[in-house]
């Protein structure tokens, strides 16, 4: 985009919920996705992939820094474009505390390149204290762990890994392109490295025909990895996924709200973790008895394994509850991130 005064900044489409809008400063380091395949994920489809110039990422922190001092200052926004003033804003108010990196895989750009920008970044803002990326499970294996301890101590915090599923037949069925092994291996590098570590799950993923072992082989690899947060981010079907054919010609047959909260508290009496689980995400639709969200939906969560029988309880009360009081999945058309 030609942009003569200075002030765009490019970001990308998607960030978790708890790493954007007021909450952190969005820098794209890749555009879009360097796998694209799995089949449930609307995102980015027929763009092509590609790494940033480190100087073009530095050109955007530059220009974070620039609108800084205007608003600092008091000076003339008209020219900033409303979308990157209304980030920025927000962003200074709350006090330039945190960062996410852009699209959906920064990790997969070289260290040295990687750790070079997130340099820059600390640097230009010395006030952040957590800089966040989402990255892949098989790139993370790819990494060394002194690759990966580089790109912590340059400043980069907490990986967003989406796991899906531990079950291999799931993992192949949605063409994600990581085996339960690779998620072992990179959640355990990553550990290992000081990342803090989300790894997100999809109930649902494995619909009807796959949901027992989805649930069970789920909890198995997360019990390996033992991550710091585990985030539930229901399936849902897009329109514009091969997930929505293979549903309308029935070969993919969804669960009811009923049978993901009994594929969840499978899940959930397997895990043997000292994690936090967390349904931040609207789409996590079950209701309790008072007709409001049965889970409470902020980033804190349930910490295992102390809050693990109430979540057992509360998903007892969600069966309890009529299925047509529950956000209906094989209704919902929006996305899942």
């Amino acid at each position: 985009m030609t942009d003569p005064d200075g002030y765009h900044l490019e970001t990308g489409p998607i960030r978790p919920p708890n790493e954007g809008g007021a909450g952190s400063l969005l820098i794209r380091a890749t555009r879009n996705c360097p796998w694209d395949r799995c089949i449930f994920c609307p995102f980015y489809k027929g763009q092509r992939f590609q790494i940033r110039e480190v100087d073009d990422i530095k050109g955007d922190i530059d220009t974070v820094m620039k609108i800084v001092d205007m608003l600092e200052d008091g000076s003339d926004m008209s020219k900033v474009p409303y979308q990157t003033l209304y980030m920025i804003k927000a962003w200074n108010r709350g006090g330039k505390r945190t960062a996410f990196l852009q699209d959906s895989n920064s990790l997969i750009i070289p260290t040295d390149q990687l750790v070079e920008v997130l340099e820059y970044l600390v640097e230009s803002f010395p006030s952040l204290e957590r800089i966040t990326s989402y990255a892949r499970s098989d790139t993370i294996a790819r990494k060394s762990v002194h690759e990966l301890k580089r790109i912590r101590e340059a400043g980069l915090t907490r990986l967003h890994v989406g796991l899906e599923s531990g079950d291999e037949e799931v993992l192949e069925l949605v063409k994600k392109g990581v085996t339960p092994e690779q998620h072992i291996e990179g959640g355990k590098k990553a550990k290992e490295a000081g990342f803090e570590l989300s790894e997100y799950v999809m109930p649902g993923l494995g619909g009807k025909e796959l949901s027992k072992q989805h649930a069970y082989n789920t909890a198995k690899v997360l019990n390996q990895i033992d991550p710091d947060y585990i985030r539930m981010r229901p399936l849902t079907v897009h329109p514009l996924t091969e997930l929505h054919g293979l549903r309308a010609t029935d070969q993919f047959r969804m669960t009811s709200p009923h049978e993901r909260l009994e594929e969840l508290r499978s899940m959930v009496e397997g895990l043997e973790v000292s994690s936090t689980l967390c349904f931040d995400h609207f789409l996590n639709g079950w209701r309790g008895r008072d007709g409001g969200p049965l889970f409470k939906t902020s980033f804190s969560g349930y910490r295992l394994p102390d809050e693990k029988e109430q979540i057992l309880e509360l998903i007892q009360e969600g069966l309890d509850v009529p299925e047509s009081q529950h956000l209906d999945p094989r209704r919902t058309r929006m996305n899942s991130f």
